[in-house]
């Protein structure tokens, strides 16, 4: 584990942002930089983070973690679904199959939390016992693990506005994915989701839910995004207590800006450099508890070299 100064001295090479001048369109997101040419997709993970839709932060060696730690976990539930990655041929870069985005991404929950207005916990506690479409038990709290993983869909649209529930009935009769589609998309979640909660609890860790983005490659259903990371999914320590249970996840940056009063409007209060490094600690922590492994920072990404081996 790198220590708190080696993460502070890192603080001032936060990659933010990378160009391949004549490579082709990019997108500039959250988290990467991607440029699409000929079928493929050069992803290029920055060291930026979101903790609400519209608030961006740079956390050291944030995007190698999610870079490697994705790409250890394709190779764990290769069995289960297929991938979008060609090659990753540096720390922070992944090249990919350009995929068809279906319209709907996949939350899948172990339990029962959050405070937003679409979580499970805020509309259970408001009396909702079937949000999603789903029958939920009366008699639970705040932070129980639910009977079974649950399906909570909601539609894949611009920044800030892809909070919509859904049901699996409005997802059919809306036609957003065909009825064989979607029950390949629902086995292929829960199964993922329980590769992952048995591995996070092997390594200390509950995964608490996480979210799936879906798509076609020559027409069949592929992983295309991110998978079980700090970014994508909630993880508490396992040996939490109560209602405050240890965030390993940007769910600890977003608990720091609500308790300085901010809730995502307007212009966020700065976070300090010794915030910053435990962000990026608990970053690389679950890079190392899951995979067993000593997280070693590389370089930033080699430009011209990776331009030499694309063969775009």
């Amino acid at each position: 584990m790198l220590t708190h100064q080696e993460l502070l001295d890192a603080i001032p090479n936060c990659l933010d942002s990378t160009d391949f001048v004549g490579l082709g369109a990019k997108y500039e997101g959250k988290v990467r930089d991607v440029y699409v040419q000929n079928g493929r997709r050069l992803l290029i993970t920055t060291d930026r983070v979101s903790a609400f839709d519209r608030v961006l932060g740079l956390i050291p060696y944030k995007g190698q973690v999610l870079n490697q730690l994705s790409a250890w976990w394709f190779k764990q539930t290769a069995d289960l679904a297929r991938n979008h990655v060609i090659s990753t041929p540096d720390p922070n870069v992944t090249i990919a199959h350009e995929a068809q985005p279906l319209l709907v991404e996949i939350v899948v929950r172990g339990y029962i939390t959050g405070v937003t207005k679409t979580s499970l916990w805020y509309l259970y506690e408001r009396g909702e016992r079937r949000p999603y479409g789903i029958q939920l038990p009366d008699g639970l709290q705040k932070n129980d693990p639910l009977p079974e993983p649950l399906i909570t869909p909601t539609t894949k649209a611009a920044k800030g506005d892809h909070d919509e529930r859904l049901t699996e009935m409005e997802i059919l009769e809306q036609g957003l994915v065909a009825a064989e589609l979607w029950a390949e998309v629902r086995e292929t979640a829960v199964a993922l989701f329980k590769r992952g909660q048995q591995t996070a609890a092997q390594a200390g860790l509950i995964l608490v839910d996480t979210k799936y983005e879906m798509g076609l490659v020559n027409g069949k259903l592929t992983l295309i995004d991110e998978i079980h990371t700090p970014d994508s999914s909630r993880y508490w320590l396992d040996d939490r207590h109560g209602d405050e249970p240890k965030n390993y996840d940007k769910e600890f940056m977003r608990k720091w800006y609500a308790a300085q009063g901010y809730r995502g409007d307007g212009n966020p209060p700065t976070m300090p450099p010794d915030l910053i490094a435990q962000i990026a600690a608990r970053y690389i922590t679950t890079y190392e508890k899951l995979t067993g492994a000593t997280f070693t920072p590389g370089t930033q990404p080699a430009v011209e070299r990776i331009r030499k081996s694309l063969d775009f």
